[in-house]
């Protein structure tokens, strides 16, 4: 599968696979809807659980908990409103998740200054996996409002309007937020970059 690419942002998807089964809605159209959405959409919604804060060892889980519901709701969701409608679960999900791992939403953006230095290396999987996990770690520290909404943009490439209808929240809300995130996504990528890249590496 080809990487996601948006703006100047390249993440190639995470190491998930497309459950072998799922639950069977009441009829053929409905279970060809869910099938669309699980070959189309399950690495993103895998991501996206990941990086609202759903731990890894809860990821698979959480992903199947998200795909019965669509699978039970989907005759209740308008024909093009899917993929919305996924990833508003899939939020719900991630906190009702969260709360049972009790896992720390709250990431320290210190934890950069942690990271393994990003020295040339000639293993392009290795240097894929190092930024992979500079991205994680940058994310980690934005707010969780303002995460969500830069990653459903951003990365998965949810419309604003699909964001809204996701999130239940105002455009503007949307667009405020994605602004915000942005702003900050910037400075803790400035920061990423003179406290990982040796000195007198590239800017």
């Amino acid at each position: 599968m080809s990487p996601v690419a948006r703006g100047s942002i390249v993440i190639a998807p995470a190491g998930a696979r497309a459950p072998d089964e799922q639950v069977s809605p009441s009829s053929p159209h409905a279970a060809e809807r869910v099938r669309s959405l699980v070959v189309e959409h399950y690495a993103s919604l895998w991501r996206f659980l990941r990086r609202v804060g759903v731990p890894e060892a809860d990821g698979e889980d959480a992903a199947q908990r998200c795909l019965w519901i669509v699978t039970q709701r989907i005759g209740d969701v308008a024909p093009g409103k899917e993929k919305s409608f996924l990833f508003g679960v899939a939020l719900r999900v991630a906190k009702a998740t969260r709360r049972e791992s009790r896992a720390d939403t709250d990431s320290d953006p210190d934890r950069l200054a942690g990271l393994p230095s990003v020295d040339p290396d000639p293993g392009e999987q290795l240097d894929e996996r190092r930024a992979r996990a500079l991205l994680d770690v940058i994310l980690a520290s934005l707010p969780l409002d303002l995460r969500t909404v830069f990653v459903l943009y951003e990365l998965e490439e949810l419309t604003m309007v699909e964001i809204a209808r996701a999130l239940e929240i105002p455009m503007g809300t949307v667009a405020s937020r994605l602004r915000r995130a942005r702003e900050t996504f910037e400075d803790l990528s400035r920061r990423a970059r003179r406290d990982v890249l040796p000195k007198g590496g590239p800017r």
